[in-house]
């Protein structure tokens, strides 16, 4: 699978709501009430990713959870990182 180009990642942003491109990853920080639903959202993201077989970068500070997807074997981001976002987005 071939990486996006600027245009096709500017594209794909104008329909992800909250994401945005920076270190050549997609990346998204969801704000929780606690800890508590922090992890649980990253417990329901977590059988989402092992579906697609496709796991983000995950950095949890205590009711922050910042996202990176990037398809690290293709060296950038792909399709699989734009669906995956998009996955998580019903999630919230």
């Amino acid at each position: 699978m071939g990486t996006l180009d600027h245009e096709q990642i500017e594209a794909a942003l104008a329909e992800l709501d909250g994401w945005s491109f920076r270190d050549a990853a997609l990346t998204r920080t969801f704000r929780f009430a606690d800890f508590v639903h922090a992890i649980g959202f990253v417990e329901h993201l977590a059988e989402v990713a092992e579906e697609r077989q496709h796991h983000p970068d995950i950095d949890i500070r205590y009711n922050k959870v910042t996202l990176h997807l990037s398809t690290h074997s293709a060296g950038g981001v792909t399709m699989r990182d734009v669906e995956l976002a998009e996955a998580i987005g019903h999630l919230v």
